[in-house]
């Protein structure tokens, strides 16, 4: 039949998709209309970090939300079953995440600076008080984690899974990625390469989840992406500008800096996934061994 699996009496995977989507759109609606009203009563400019949570917070129910009725009602799944079992090791996998990504970024802003492509200006802590520095810090933290978890439980959660039980893991995670790059063309500053670099960081990202079959270790990498590239590093985040704990102003080839968009627009960005890839397969495989043992 078109609509139903043949192997389980649920819709098939395309058609969950499709209702799926169609739920975290309703509901982002909906919900965006109650978050977003004091935003306008207030008279907050739309551009502000203030209204980016306020975004982020619709965006976070609206997922959550869709992807638990979906899990529910079309799947006959828990949403826990997406890779999201609680306990010591998901704490492990998501420090472990965000520590792998301080490197990279670290990585990433070392070269830059040995190349001569960016220059160092000094730090936040020089150009702005110290309550204007930990608000920034805080509320770009409580962005980025919002960030890390609605777009991992989309991405590599709900659209990855579902794919690969309609099709298979190749599939799945070419899809899922290409979406994940899609939803970035409107990024202040997108290009195709742009869109690439994001297609290739969801490769990255899907990595974590096929050596372990949970999002967490991947929802810790991109959360800390995130933080480390922009608020830490003071680099672009996919286009936008966060607050910024180390300033410096980048001057190298935009083929390589990734330019106005940040990073994952340069060639750059190529060792830094390379790299990291290295590291989830060595604590993959430890983490693997472990539970041999246990």
């Amino acid at each position: 039949m078109i609509f139903l699996s043949p192997a389980e009496p649920r819709l098939r995977a395309g058609w969950r998709l499709v209702l799926h989507t169609l739920l975290v759109i309703i509901l982002s609606i909906l919900i965006g209309i109650v978050i977003f009203i004091p935003i306008g009563v207030l008279k907050i400019n739309f551009s502000s970090p203030v209204a980016l949570l306020a975004n982020e917070l619709t965006m976070l129910f609206a997922i959550t939300g869709a992807t638990f009725l979906a899990r529910r009602f079309l799947d006959r799944r828990s949403i826990v079953s997406l890779g999201l079992k609680p306990g010591f090791r998901a704490v492990t996998d998501i420090l472990v995440g965000i520590v792998i990504a301080f490197i990279l970024m670290g990585l990433v802003f070392s070269i830059e600076i040995a190349v001569g492509w960016t220059k160092f200006d000094g730090f936040a802590w020089q150009f702005d008080t110290l309550s204007t520095v930990l608000g920034g810090l805080a509320m770009w933290l409580v962005i980025f984690l919002i960030v890390g978890w609605q777009e991992e439980l989309l991405s590599r959660g709900y659209h990855l899974q579902t794919l690969e039980s309609g099709l298979n893991l190749f599939w799945a995670v070419l899809l899922s990625s290409s979406v994940f790059g899609a939803l970035h063309i409107f990024n202040p500053g997108a290009t195709w390469i742009s869109t690439l670099g994001i297609v290739l960081a969801g490769f990255f990202l899907a990595l974590p989840y096929i050596l372990t079959r949970q999002l967490w270790l991947s929802i810790g990498l991109h959360i800390g992406w995130n933080f480390f590239e922009g608020v830490v590093f003071g680099f672009p985040v996919s286009g936008l500008d966060t607050f910024q704990l180390l300033r410096h102003t980048v001057s190298g080839p935009e083929l390589w800096t990734g330019g106005a968009f940040g990073p994952e627009a340069g060639l750059i960005i190529i060792p830094a996934l390379l790299f990291g890839s290295i590291l989830i397969f060595i604590y993959a495989r430890s983490n693997f061994r472990k539970l041999n043992l246990e």
